[in-house]
């Protein structure tokens, strides 16, 4: 369930996330949060920049906020796993087409990277979560997340995702009882999608 509206905040990203993980840290009453989003969008100039109107602009602020709010609050937890899972949104690939050389495993399902592009985010994420010992999942949506964290024996994740689709995600995870860590994408979209990779970093 994507969002109603298309975004880029990729020239605001890494003072997006400074600002929200400030906010996050001391933020202690939902209510706040509307008010909070307000400020980061106005400080940032996120509509301007966006081209979304003020309220659009203010919704994608104030996920932002509860994302890393629930990454703080399962952050202890997520820490005392061994075995995790790092979910990649498959439209982050650099290339959407055959000039992509990662091959489709439906038995996963997951896309595999056959690591063709060095500047290519999702290569990039899949070597920094293979480095930290996750294993890694380029997948095409959220559909299968469930089949493989109950297939996997996964004790945590990370997600990277739009908005929307964490949210979604939350869900099973707590069906599940398994804490997770996400990354919301500062750009969205069906193709070409961004996330910010030291966020990542961060998270990892």
């Amino acid at each position: 369930m994507p969002y109603r509206f298309t975004f880029d905040l990729t020239k605001v990203s890494k003072r997006l996330f400074n600002e929200i993980m400030l906010i996050a840290d001391n933020i202690g009453i939902h209510r706040k949060i509307g008010r909070y989003a307000r400020l980061i969008s106005k400080k940032l100039r996120i509509h301007e920049i966006t081209g979304l109107n003020v309220s659009d602009a203010i919704q994608l602020i104030e996920d932002f906020i509860e994302i890393q709010i629930r990454n703080i609050k399962y952050r202890r937890a997520f820490l005392n796993t061994r075995k995790r899972a790092l979910f990649l949104p498959h439209c982050s690939r650099k290339y959407m087409d055959k000039r992509c050389e990662a091959y489709f495993d439906p038995t996963i399902p997951s896309y595999v990277c056959r690591k063709c592009s060095s500047d290519c985010l999702i290569r990039q994420a899949v070597e920094l979560g293979e480095e930290k010992g996750y294993d890694v999942y380029i997948l095409p949506g959220g559909s299968c997340i469930k089949e493989i964290l109950e297939s996997g024996g996964y004790e945590a994740v990370v997600g990277v995702a739009c908005g929307m689709e964490i949210k979604l995600a939350d869900k099973i995870l707590n069906k599940l009882g398994i804490p997770g860590q996400a990354v919301p994408l500062v750009k969205n979209g069906c193709a070409y999608t961004v996330f910010n990779l030291d966020y990542l970093k961060s998270i990892l």
